[in-house]
C-alpha cells in the first residue's frame, strides 16, 4: 500500500445537500459563487461540495442557507473533491456513499416539514412529552419459546 500524504492539510469538506421546491442546486451554487474567497464550489446533483478553510466554509455556507433554512442542510465529508481514493472517475460506477445520500434524501421532506412546523409553534402550545414506558426486560424462558419457534 502507497503512503497517504495529504494535499488540502487544514482544509475542511462539506455537503451541501438542497432538499427545497423552490431552489435548485444551481441557485444554491450561484449565491456561493457569489459569496465565496477561495473555497472550492463543486456542484452535484443533491447540491454543493464545499471545501475549504473551515472560517470561509461556514461563512458560504451560512450565507446560502439563509436562503432556505429549512431545506438546506450540511453534512461533512471526509475527503475532498476529486479524491483519488473516493472520486467515481478514478473508482468507476457510483462513489462510495452516494447511496446513502440518495436514501438521506428520501427522510430530508420530513424534517423540513417538522423544522417549518416547529418555527410557527409557541412553547406553551407544545405538548408535552408522553412518560417513558418502563423497561420490560425479555424474560429467559419466553426468549427459548421464541428461539424453539424458529428451529424446524
Amino acid at each position: 500500500m502507497t503512503d497517504y500524504t495529504p494535499a488540502n492539510v487544514g482544509t475542511v469538506t462539506r455537503y451541501v445537500v438542497v432538499e427545497s421546491y423552490t431552489l435548485t442546486p444551481a441557485d444554491v451554487a450561484i449565491r456561493a459563487y457569489e459569496v465565496a474567497k477561495g473555497v472550492m464550489i463543486k456542484e452535484n446533483c443533491f447540491g454543493l461540495v464545499v471545501m475549504g478553510k473551515e472560517d470561509e466554509v461556514n461563512r458560504v455556507i451560512a450565507e446560502v442557507r439563509k436562503m432556505d433554512p429549512a431545506h438546506i442542510f450540511v453534512k461533512d465529508r471526509g475527503f475532498p473533491p476529486g479524491d483519488a481514493r473516493r472520486c467515481r472517475a478514478t473508482l468507476g460506477g457510483a462513489r462510495p456513499g452516494f447511496h446513502g445520500i440518495e436514501f438521506e434524501m428520501t427522510i430530508l421532506p420530513y424534517i423540513s416539514h417538522a423544522i417549518e412546523e416547529l418555527e410557527h409553534r409557541d412553547a406553551s402550545t407544545v405538548p408535552a412529552p408522553k412518560p417513558q414506558l418502563t423497561s420490560s426486560r425479555l424474560d429467559i424462558y419466553r426468549l427459548k419459546k421464541m428461539i424453539d419457534a424458529q428451529e424446524p
